[in-house]
């Protein structure tokens, strides 16, 4: 691939590191975030009630499509086309932005990026701003960074805005509030409106769906700019096309004077065609729809004879990294379209959140993702924590191949020693031994034969000698009887 003239995108032999400033930071926290999560009865029962439709509703939504498979494989090579040619398409994506009247801003960091909103919102005078969904957003700080500069940024997401009022950040991509109870809900509506009636009660969705809408209502109308992300950018036609069930990001992006579409680089696409091919895969993943309430495109400013729209649209189009992916045994990463299937049929997520993981994108792909973006020395728990059953894989729309891309992080963070010395002494005595086949297996029979002896019929051990690490949170299974696998196996192809 040739480079860009815009961000030098790499060659495969021509890769580098580029190191940007983030916001906070705590991947290196997991297993103390873990642990937190673990003890939060309340979270606890959040991911209970929540996790179980997600599976349910994408299933059911599988079934009526038949060819949905196939589908997949047109998702996987449209992406992997465009990643293939990346350059040329941004390049044209920029030129028909520009030929509709809008602007690109192009951003190498997350430092550029903010940069260039707070630019965008001085030069059209903004005191508030209203903002659709977007994750970008959040990997780049925005919130933090209009507030300093005396800009009220507004999230009208109805999950984002409980999460603002909370002052958290996103526990899952498609359903930041994903962790919270309707009670929760409750407690903070009444901790931050404070005119609320004490009769008032909130049974059910609408009722909080109400009252958020009653409170946005006057910022919709209030605001200058308006910010949203993008699901896709089209390069034929420069437009963003952004989905949503509330209407929320409509509203963001054509009652302000200024729209600002917030996108990482491997969000484009070449055509309408594959837009439309990748919206099939995106919400039924997701939520198990067939389509999203909304699906809305944004081509330029507003034109005359237009009833609506901004005066002015803008593009910041966000690298930070995801170059330096391009050619290495991460590209494939860059075919995400963020629909959150790895996620929801994670089972490490499904007991610690989103939270836990540290930083913006949680789960798999987050395990992924996080490495690239900030570096496997602050992200290195995050691909260990896997229990590599490739339900990720098995769900994921455009065929990722998100177990192998963990064991590759694994392999650069062993190779950069910055694994516990007492892992890298268990794997270097395994790997002795694993080399040596015969006495491979009398070292197995001999551990098997013993672990049988103590265990005495009990079928699991609650504590064992240098298995602490095992047994603290969890009981160890005895060996059944039969012997070592290879010895079962043997057996079996004897026909005994």
């Amino acid at each position: 691939m040739a480079a860009s003239p815009r961000f030098g995108l790499p060659s495969p032999t021509r890769r580098r590191r580029r190191e940007h400033p983030l916001v906070q930071i705590t991947s290196p926290a997991f297993k103390q975030n873990v642990a937190r999560a673990l003890a939060d009865a309340g979270l606890q029962k959040a991911l209970g009630k929540a996790k179980g439709a997600f599976l349910q509703r994408r299933a059911e939504a599988v079934a009526r499509l038949p060819e949905f498979e196939q589908l997949r494989n047109i998702g996987r090579d449209i992406k992997n086309h465009t990643l293939a040619n990346l350059d040329f398409y941004l390049e044209t994506f920029a030129a028909n932005v520009e030929r509709a009247g809008g602007t690109v801003h192009w951003c190498s960091t997350a430092e550029d990026a903010r940069a260039a909103v707070l630019e965008i919102c001085r030069k059209a005078g903004a005191r508030t701003v209203t903002k659709g969904k977007s994750m970008i957003s959040e990997e780049i700080g925005v919130n933090d960074h209009l507030e300093k500069h005396g800009i009220t940024p507004v999230e009208t997401d109805l999950g984002e805005y409980i999460i603002q009022l909370r002052k958290e950040h996103p526990s899952h991509i498609i359903a930041p509030a994903f962790h919270l109870n309707r009670e929760d809900w409750e407690a903070d509506f009444r901790r931050m409106h404070t005119d609320l009636p004490a009769d008032r009660v909130f049974n059910e969705r609408r009722d909080i769906l109400t009252e958020a809408r009653t409170r946005l209502r006057d910022r919709f109308l209030a605001a200058d700019v308006g910010i949203t992300g993008a699901n896709f950018l089209i390069a034929e036609t420069g437009s963003s096309v952004i989905v949503t069930n509330e209407g929320n990001g409509d509203l963001t992006q054509t009652l302000p004077r200024v729209h600002i579409a917030l996108a990482s680089i491997e969000k484009v696409v070449p055509t309408l065609e594959d837009a439309t091919s990748l919206l099939r895969l995106l919400a039924r993943s997701a939520t198990g729809q067939d389509f999203s309430v909304y699906t809305t495109f944004s081509t330029g400013a507003r034109r005359p004879g237009d009833l609506d729209g901004p005066e002015e649209y803008h593009v910041v189009l966000l690298d930070n990294g995801r170059s330096n992916m391009i050619g290495s045994e991460f590209q494939e990463m860059l075919r995400c379209i963020r629909c959150a299937a790895c996620m929801n049929h994670c089972p490490v997520y499904g007991v610690t959140g989103g939270h836990a993981y540290g930083w913006v994108y949680p789960g798999p792909m987050g395990a992924v993702l996080t490495p690239s973006l900030i570096g496997v020395d602050k992200a290195g728990h995050l691909p260990n924590a896997s229990t590599f059953c490739g339900k990720c894989e098995s769900v994921c729309p455009v065929k990722i191949p998100l177990p192998n891309t963990m064991r590759h992080w694994r392999e650069r963070e062993f190779e950069r020693h910055l694994t516990p010395a007492a892992m890298r002494r268990g794997l270097g005595l395994w790997a002795w031994f694993a080399k040596r086949p015969g006495m491979y297996r009398m070292a197995t029979r001999a551990a098997i034969g013993t672990l049988s002896l103590l265990a005495r019929g009990k079928g699991a051990f609650r504590s064992l000698p240098l298995a602490g690490g095992w047994t603290k949170g969890r009981d160890l299974p005895a060996p059944e009887p039969g012997g070592t696998f290879m010895a079962r196996y043997a057996k079996m192809q004897r026909g005994g």
